[in-house]
Order: structure tokens, then C-alpha cells, then sequence
């Protein structure tokens, strides 16, 4: 008796977030960055879904909107971007902690009078894949890139613990990661007076690019260990 012809294997999906503008931030440059990389062709993204969301900066939309996602895309990776301010370069969070800010409102005017995202819940949550490969990835492609331990306690905070959740759930995305951006600047790329850069949106683009990539190959890889 023949055998059928093997089935297609399902593409690598990965969901890349964004958020938009905020309280303090007219310009968010995590939705356009997104948008950018899901346009990316390479021949290591030929199998890859990449589907781009942008959050709206409020508590509510992650709670909506998130589950929403997951259930529809079933991706195998989260990768997640938000902005910081104040960063130099391109920050790959390790962790999202049980806190929540009671001083600054989301945009749609919400202020959390809670302490923590999850009451009587660990003090924090762990991403599984590590940071400091995916922060090599970035320097390797000429972005300055370092792992953080602090994501905030704000918005970027609250998605990287939902997000969390969701990879620990039977069913969820294989893996998920944070990287928060700094403000980009306009103009030619020079170096301050700290000699540390102030990256233009080109420059985020690539070091994001260069971290898509050490994500897909860390979702192909857990895809394997899966079909073994």
C-alpha cells in the first residue's frame, strides 16, 4: 500500500507587538518598527508567519486583545517590543515583575490603585529563552544590545507578565520575549558625548531584525524537541 504524500508542515508563526502612543510619548516607534519587520523577506523567514499587532496603551486592550490573538494565531513566538525613554539601546528583558506603578496612567486615563498584577503571585516571572543570546544577536549586527532585569511598571511590565503566562499554558505560544527600544533620533547617525549611540530607526530595525531571527531559530528548535 502506498503512503500519502507527507503533509505540509504548519508555517512558524510569530506574533510581534507593539504599542502606541502614551501619556509623556506622542510617537511610539514600536508600531511602525513592527510593521517593519513583518515586511522582511529572507529566505530564513520563507516558512514564517509574521504578524504584527499594535496595543493601545491601556490595561484593558492587553486584557482584551491578547487572549484574543493567542487563540487565533496559536503562534509559536511572542516577540514583543516597548519603549524606553531613557535607554541608550536595545534592552532584552529577563524578567516581568509582580508590580504594578500607582503613578502613571495608561491612555486611556486608567490608574491601578493595585501593588501587584497577581495578589499572593511570585514576585516575578521568568522568560524562558535566554536573553543575553538574543542581546548578542543585536551587537552582532552593530546594535548595542545588553539583558535587563527591570522592565517597568507600567504597560510594558503587565504584557510581559500576561505573556509569560501564556507561554507556561498547554496550548500557548512556544516561547515569548521582551526588548524595549529607546526614542530613536532624526538627523545623522553620530555618537554623543559618551561615545554611546543614539540609534536611528534604521538602526532599531536592524538590531530587531537580528533578534527575529535568534527567535525563529529558537522556536524552530522547540518545535523539533516537540515532533521527537
Amino acid at each position: 500500500m502506498k503512503s500519502g504524500s507527507p503533509r505540509k508542515a504548519r508555517p512558524l508563526v510569530v506574533l510581534l507587538t507593539g504599542f502606541g502612543p502614551f501619556p509623556g510619548a506622542p510617537f511610539n516607534p514600536t508600531g511602525p518598527l513592527i510593521h517593519r519587520l513583518a515586511r522582511i523577506k529572507r529566505p530564513g523567514l520563507a516558512d514564517v508567519r509574521l504578524v504584527p499587532h499594535v496595543f493601545p496603551t491601556s490595561y484593558r486592550a492587553v486584557d482584551d486583545e491578547l487572549p484574543r490573538l493567542l487563540s487565533e494565531l496559536q503562534p509559536d513566538a511572542m516577540l514583543m517590543f516597548g519603549l524606553a525613554t531613557g535607554s541608550r539601546g536595545l534592552r532584552v528583558e529577563t524578567r516581568a515583575r509582580n508590580a504594578f506603578s500607582a503613578l502613571i496612567r495608561d491612555a486611556e486615563g486608567h490608574l491601578s490603585f493595585a501593588t501587584s498584577i497577581a495578589a499572593g503571585g511570585p514576585r516575578a516571572l521568568h522568560f524562558d529563552i535566554p536573553a543575553q543570546r538574543l542581546a548578542l544577536a543585536a551587537r552582532a549586527a552593530r546594535v548595542p544590545a545588553l539583558p535587563s532585569r527591570d522592565a517597568g511598571r507600567y504597560l510594558c511590565n503587565y504584557l510581559c507578565w500576561r505573556a509569560i503566562e501564556s507561554a507556561a499554558i498547554p496550548g500557548g505560544p512556544r516561547l515569548a520575549t521582551f526588548v524595549h527600544v529607546p526614542k530613536p533620533r532624526h538627523g545623522p547617525v553620530r555618537r554623543n558625548a559618551r561615545r554611546r549611540y543614539l540609534l536611528h530607526m534604521a538602526e532599531l530595525e536592524r538590531g530587531g531584525q537580528a533578534i527575529l531571527l535568534a527567535v525563529v531559530a529558537a522556536a524552530r528548535a522547540k518545535r523539533r524537541m516537540n515532533e521527537v
